[in-house]
């Protein structure tokens, strides 16, 4: 690369490190602060409010879960991968919790999803009925158990509501995973013409962060994942961080009316970095998915609803419809799943696979079934390197060649340099000269950069969001998905009392003794790497290249240890495959000399 081409990457690279950090310490904390008044405002607001005003129970009267759980009739519930109770007051699934999921590596405590309304963080979901305007069978209308005293996969129950002029009969089931369905025949028994309409209501309140701490700890701060409404509605995918939600933004696609029609299916739901609780109306039923706007703007309660289009019955007639509620973790094959035998469309894109989805796809494809046969996740990681840069070989190899040459070239272009020291015209004539006579292309070894920025941002998500690498174990990491766990300032884990996220915490000092043995051998990989490269002319463009591993190493220091350690095997693979091409063409590398000053002890070695 040219020396007015490297002065040109550099700055380029300075610039784009200037405008990231001036967009985050002027657009994106001013715009955090904000929020954050907002947000206290609106929770000062709620403490103050009476119960039933906006549905959210006032700060002071909620209850530990347990209490809460007491003081309504429940059914219990025991699935293969939840367990939990449902509210017979509102036939509401109100208590639910993921048996195969935990809230920390060391599976003490299961993930509680869904909660009491009465408790911190309620979250629950149910489907009501209405008749034109009026609710029939609401969000506090007493259900009887008929038959069947404990839900399970193989024991469906069946619940009954009378009232209104309607006589519902619900019958609940639930599969090995995480779907309920509810089978609701609805009979009109009074004596005159009636519209009705299914609505299914998934509420969450208190706030958001603080339920993402208390489900997953630390989601709270995956910028990186989108948490908020995620649905689909005629073929089109919704979604809306809770930041915005919030704050009252407009959702594309958005009617006048302030519903999302869809007359071909869809789901409509809560999304979470790795959990998902979602309304599945009757596929061939068309239906309105919606935000309640109003209880947004009073307090923290959020609610989406989807509609049914209304059903005429006749005096003595009735209808029955099957209505969906997904409670669970976003596994990929669960969902895939469902999308393929109940016709659920593109439900496997509740998984946040982000810009770059025709990469994060395939790689987590690949992934998943490397680690069936090579038995885990970490060992698929270092296969999935390989196969990746198979493919890229070529590329490499040209690439690397012409590094070669450039190194090769570096001495004559430096005595070409101090020649026309005094005309850079005829120096950058004479330089292109020499590469054209020796077949060196400056800008070669630039091109394998096009290719491993999509593949890195691509597995960047894979590894963050998929609910697949969560807790996944490797050699002495215990969270493939987590920053490594070892830290300089703990000897590398020897000293268990300091955790390496208590280091990090250290104002500036846990910036250094925080960083784990992961990133400092990926800025040792990157460093070796750099001494195959012919280095920059100009000395300020050397040393600022010199600092990149080191800068790397920190910055790779928060990044998920599964793609820290892909990028240290890459690496080492490139380090492999460059220095082989070097020497095939002559060039005596810096590792080399240093090699071979160990051997003779630091002797020339005799003509």
């Amino acid at each position: 690369m040219e020396k007015q081409d490297q002065r040109n990457f550099l700055l380029a690279m300075v610039l784009m490190i200037a405008l990231v950090m001036g967009y985050q310490k002027f657009f994106v904390e001013p715009a955090q602060k904000k929020y954050e008044a907002q947000q206290a405002a609106i929770e000062a607001e709620t403490q103050t409010t009476t119960p039933g005003t906006t549905g959210v129970v006032a700060i002071d009267q909620l209850k530990p879960v347990k209490e809460a759980l007491a003081e309504s009739p429940r059914i219990d519930f025991e699935g293969d991968s939840v367990d939990g109770s449902i509210r017979l007051t509102g036939a509401r699934i109100d208590d639910l919790s993921l048996r195969k999921h935990y809230l920390t590596v060391e599976k003490k405590q299961e993930v509680r999803l869904f909660r009491p309304e009465n408790s911190e963080f309620g979250y629950f979901a149910t489907y009501y009925w209405a008749a034109g305007g009026t609710l029939v069978a609401g969000r506090n209308s007493p259900w009887t158990l008929v038959s069947g005293d404990k839900l399970t996969p193989s024991s469906p129950i069946t619940l009954k509501f009378e009232g209104e002029g309607v006589s519902i009969e619900r019958t609940v089931a639930l599969d090995e995973n995480y779907m309920f369905t509810f089978t609701d025949t609805v009979k009109n028994t009074s004596t005159a013409p009636r519209s009705f309409r299914a609505i299914g209501s998934l509420e969450r309140l208190g706030d958001f962060k603080g339920f993402l701490e208390a489900t997953d700890p630390g989601s709270s701060t995956a910028a990186s994942a989108h948490m908020g409404l995620m649905g689909e509605t005629d073929g089109t995918l919704r979604l809306k961080k809770f930041k915005q939600l919030y704050q009252m933004k407009a959702i594309k696609g958005e009617t006048a009316d302030g519903t999302f029609p869809s007359s071909t299916g869809g789901w409509w739901g809560i999304s979470d970095k790795y959990f998902f609780g979602g309304l599945i109306p009757q596929q061939d039923v068309t239906f309105s998915g919606l935000v309640d706007k109003r209880k947004l703007a009073t307090g923290n309660d959020l609610e989406l609803r989807t509609e049914s289009a209304p059903m005429d019955l006749a005096p003595g007639a009735s209808v029955t419809m099957e209505n969906r509620i997904f409670a669970g973790a976003k596994r990929f094959q669960v969902l895939k799943g469902y999308e393929k035998d109940l016709g659920i469309p593109h439900f496997e894109d509740a998984i946040d696979w982000g810009m770059f989805f025709f990469l994060t796809k395939p790689f987590f494809y690949v992934l998943e079934w490397l680690s069936g046969i090579v038995g885990s996740f970490g060992w698929a990681i270092l296969a999935f390197t390989v196969m990746v840069k198979l493919p890229l070989v070529p590329l490499y190899n040209q690439s690397y060649k012409s590094m070669a040459k450039m190194k090769k070239l570096q001495e004559p272009t430096a005595e070409i340099r101090e020649r026309f020291k005094a005309d850079p015209q005829r120096q950058q004539q004479e330089i292109m000269k020499l590469y054209k006579q020796e077949g060196a292309n400056p800008l070669g070894g630039c091109l394998p950069i096009l290719v491993t920025i999509p593949i890195f941002f691509a597995l960047f998500k894979t590894l963050y969001t998929t609910i697949e690498m969560r807790h996944a174990p490797f050699m002495f990491l215990k969270d493939l998905s987590a920053p490594d766990p070892t830290a300089i300032g703990n000897l590398f884990g020897l000293i268990p009392w300091w955790s390496a996220a208590d280091l990090k915490a250290i104002p500036f000092v846990g910036m250094v003794i925080g960083v784990g043995i992961l990133p400092i051998l990926y800025g040792a990989t990157m460093a070796a790497l750099q001494t195959l490269s012919p280095p920059p002319p100009d000395p300020m463009q050397r040393r600022m290249i010199q600092f990149m591993p080191l800068i790397f190493l920190f910055v790779f220091g928060g990044f998920p240890a599964g793609l820290v350690m892909y990028y240290i095997w890459s690496n080492s693979l490139s380090f492999l495959q460059q220095y082989f091409i070097m020497r095939r063409n002559g060039v005596d590398t810096e590792i080399g000399k240093f090699v071979k000053k160990v051997l003779t002890g630091g002797k020339k070695a005799e003509s």
